[in-house]
């Protein structure tokens, strides 16, 4: 027997430290080489990290969120080179790799994407699994997206009992309906009749009172906790370094969408028949890059470590996507020197692989202005917090019918609201409604842009 100690790999990109998001295996599992062993989170994207090599699972170092430093131990591992003791359930023998000299045997793998749950946040504090029926099933930290999750909490099904059937042992919500149905009887909605209460369920006309007012385990059942981890963490802080280090302005001003509404009615068929879906997005993506060139102050950055604006000249522009772990921004880059199709292809594709987990850490990294957009959900008008350290970002609002004044006449017309945040230490107001209005411009005649293209 031989005791190996795991070190968090370089994964790249000049990454010094990463947090952990989720421990895939505990002390005392024998995994497989290759197997999936930890989940870690850099920038913006989490890395699933295989173990190098074969054997059992000594002690895992650092808890659920804790930042750890490359080549800094994460977990020790036993391994066994004797061949004739190794237990049958996949650890496999490793002959002289066994030995001390192990330390400089191979390197674990990190296969980058973007998650789209939280893993590692388990639905109920942990208990032992000795806790459990011999018999029943149980994982200590089950894979699931954040709506399963919140169905077990709906039906109050711990989901630590609930055998999975997804992919890499994921948890799916057919997996909870299933767990409670037996339990049901006769006709009952699956989980209703057999399921525990969910902890925040009170008998009718009971008022409600806090937590503290209950005390003990009532108080506690009231309430859940969940660590700020992961990509909900990440966002956190980027949120808050913006709100509390850029000066921030906003300009609203509406804009006239028909002809962008007529164009794209005139080019979805070409686009469709091309393999694109052909949305308002492209094009608002090309009149930006447009007004940019005109105002370059828009597509800076401070590096304020010294005392510098950074002009770039460059066109990455990140596309906010919603995602069930949170917010994204994808990055289409080069903008400026793709076609309205090309973009419209970049920006499918890039949430299509933010959705399913596929997102690279390099598409999520360089942009210069970002755009965001709520769609049919958009509302009236917001504040778009600026992704630091752009100095602007662009909120589309739903184009909406109103009543217009055209050469004196009322007529319907099609508006959309554009809302800008700026950084006023770099953008002056006169020059954020500049662009504000360069923007509207290539919007309300959106064939101008044909004469701006590379």
């Amino acid at each position: 027997m031989a005791r190996w100690e795991f070190k968090l790999p370089d994964i790249g990109e000049g990454i010094t430290e990463g947090e952990i998001v989720s421990w895939l295996v505990a002390a005392g599992e024998v995994v497989k080489e290759d197997q999936p062993i930890v989940e870690v989170m850099t920038d913006k994207a989490t890395v699933t990290i295989t173990a190098p090599k074969a054997g059992k699972v000594v002690e895992t170092r650092g808890k659920v969120g804790e930042i750890v430093a490359v080549h800094a131990v994460l977990l020790v591992f036993e391994l066994d080179g004797e061949g004739p003791g190794a237990p049958s359930s996949g650890r496999a023998a490793n002959g002289a790799g066994g030995a001390a000299g192990d330390r400089d045997g191979p390197a674990a793998t990190a296969v980058g994407d973007l998650k789209e749950s939280l893993p590692g946040l388990p639905a109920h504090p942990s208990a032992s699994p000795s806790a459990a029926p011999a018999a029943a099933f149980f994982s200590e930290k089950p894979l699931a997206t954040p709506a399963t999750r919140k169905l077990a909490r709906d039906l109050g099904v711990d989901l630590r009992r609930v055998p999975p059937s997804g992919p890499q042992g994921r948890v799916t919500k057919g997996d909870v309906e299933s767990f409670v149905r037996p339990q049901g009887t006769g006709g009952a909605r699956p989980g209703k009749a057999g399921a525990t209460a969910p902890s925040s369920a009170r008998p009718a006309g009971e008022a409600p009172t806090s937590a503290l007012a209950r005390g003990g385990a009532a108080g506690a059942a009231a309430e859940e906790r969940v660590p700020l981890a992961g990509l909900r963490r990440r966002i956190a802080q980027k949120m808050a370094v913006s709100t509390h280090t850029a000066a921030h302005f906003t300009f609203v001003e509406e804009c006239d969408a028909g002809a962008l509404k007529a164009l794209r009615a005139r080019l979805v068929g070409p686009a469709a028949a091309a393999g694109v879906r052909l949305t308002y997005l492209p094009f608002i993506v090309k009149a930006v890059v447009a007004a940019l060139k005109r105002h370059p102050a828009l597509n800076a950055s401070l590096d304020e470590a010294r005392s510098e604006i950074v002009f770039r000249k460059y066109f990455h522009i990140g596309v906010a996507t919603a995602t069930e772990a949170g917010l994204v921004v994808p990055v289409v880059k080069d903008a400026d020197r793709k076609s309205v199709l090309e973009v419209a292809r970049d920006i499918e594709r890039l949430a299509a692989q933010a959705r399913a987990s596929e997102l690279r850490l390099e598409d999520v990294q360089g942009s210069t202005f970002t755009v965001t957009s709520l769609g049919a959900q958009s509302g009236l008008l917001a504040t778009p917090i600026i992704n630091y350290p752009e100095v602007a970002i662009l909120g589309v609002h739903r184009i909406k019918e109103k009543p217009v004044v055209r050469n004196g006449q009322v007529v319907v017309g099609d508006v959309m609201l554009l809302s800008l945040s700026f950084d006023h230490r770099v953008v002056d107001g006169h020059v954020g409604a500049a662009f504000a209005y360069e923007l509207i411009g290539f919007l309300e005649a959106p064939d101008r842009l044909l004469l701006e293209m590379a």
